[in-house]
């Protein structure tokens, strides 16, 4: 129980704590107007900031974020182009990423699994502070836009009707989007990001009543998945972020037989 209290630990579950703040919150946004695999496009892309940060010796988070953001823009300008085909424009992003990571690894720092299953036990201040801001901002932009969140996601068109700036709000869930999967990266790897956005959004959909309390227990799920799941890694030396990614699939499953028990 010693490693409870070693500072990497400590770092570690800060970090894990603040992304279980931000992911759910976005995520549930993005389950309920179908992109949930906008989550996977964006970890790809921002797999290739990553690998071009270590390529130019620049501080590959930050990288990783640019290139995110970046791709958030040229998903909406995509969605705009192909209005009957909007899940096109996240296909051709993802490929696109996976092209650029590819090639960013093999002319400089070869595979890296800490990019692909994060490295949540190596976090910095630094990078704390990144996440830190991250949240700051997701927490902020999301109180103040609630309500035009809300309409936006139900009823698109009739936001647009009543003079909603739809595709201001389109491209701010992207972008906030894109600022949560670049930072939790390191903690939970690119190729879990998305089930700490979808997975804890799929529970509360089951047991919320309302759309603010599904809010509130996707987040209450994904901390308590975060908190267990680093505490059992940290004592039997298991990865991290596929503990935490194990215990969130876990806890659908027990939502999904007790509210099918509930009914019977």
């Amino acid at each position: 129980m010693e490693i409870l209290t070693a500072e990497f630990f400590q770092n570690a579950l800060i970090g894990g704590l603040l992304i279980g703040i931000t992911a759910p919150l976005i995520g549930i946004f993005l389950v309920l107007r179908r992109l949930s695999m906008i989550g996977d496009t964006l970890a790809h892309v921002t797999i290739a900031g990553v690998a071009l940060g270590f390529l130019i010796d620049a501080n590959p988070i930050w990288v990783g974020l640019a290139f995110a953001v970046l791709a958030s823009f040229a998903i909406e300008k995509l969605r705009k182009a192909y209005k009957a085909y909007a899940e096109l424009s996240i296909a051709i992003i993802m490929s696109g990423g996976v092209a650029l990571a590819s090639l960013f690894f093999t002319l400089g720092i070869g595979y890296n699994t800490d990019v692909l299953f994060g490295s949540i036990y190596t976090l910095s201040r630094e990078d704390l502070y990144t996440v830190g801001i991250v949240t700051l901002v997701v927490i902020t932009v999301v109180s103040i836009f609630f309500k035009e969140f809300f309409l936006l996601t139900f009823e698109e068109d009739a936001a647009a009707v009543s003079g909603l700036p739809v595709k201001l709000f389109n491209l701010l869930i992207t972008v906030l989007t894109a600022l949560v999967i670049s930072t939790a990266i390191k903690i939970v790897g690119a190729l879990l990001v998305s089930a700490l956005i979808t997975i804890p959004a799929a529970c509360s959909l089951l047991i919320a009543r309302s759309f603010k309390s599904s809010v509130i227990f996707s987040v209450i799920i994904a901390e308590i998945a975060v908190v267990i799941g680093l505490i059992m890694a940290g004592i039997w030396n298991l990865a991290p972020g596929a503990t935490i990614v194990l215990l969130l699939i876990a806890m659908l499953i027990i939502t999904l037989v007790g509210k099918k028990g509930l009914r019977v």
